[in-house]
């Protein structure tokens, strides 16, 4: 019995949970995954933006265009 899951599945399951979306240029963006699109078009809300690991900006909302993302991951909630 396989239990595949292709990356759209994933996606849909995570809008709305805390992830990371890594930039090509190695920016991380850390927040909670309001919506994206088929282009890989992501909106966050809580936002916050790390350089190298250090917290360098927090937004509201931000808005990533698809072509700057090199992958998105689940992250853990903080407790």
């Amino acid at each position: 019995m396989s239990n595949k899951q292709t990356p759209s599945d994933f996606l849909k399951q995570i809008i709305g949970r805390p992830v990371v979306v890594k930039l090509n240029s190695g920016v991380d963006y850390r927040g909670v995954l309001a919506c994206l699109d088929g282009y890989m078009n992501i909106a966050l809300e809580q936002t916050e933006e790390y350089v190298n690991g250090q917290l360098k900006n927090k937004y509201g909302d931000a808005f990533i265009r698809g072509n700057n993302v090199l992958y998105i991951s689940t992250q853990k909630r903080r407790g």
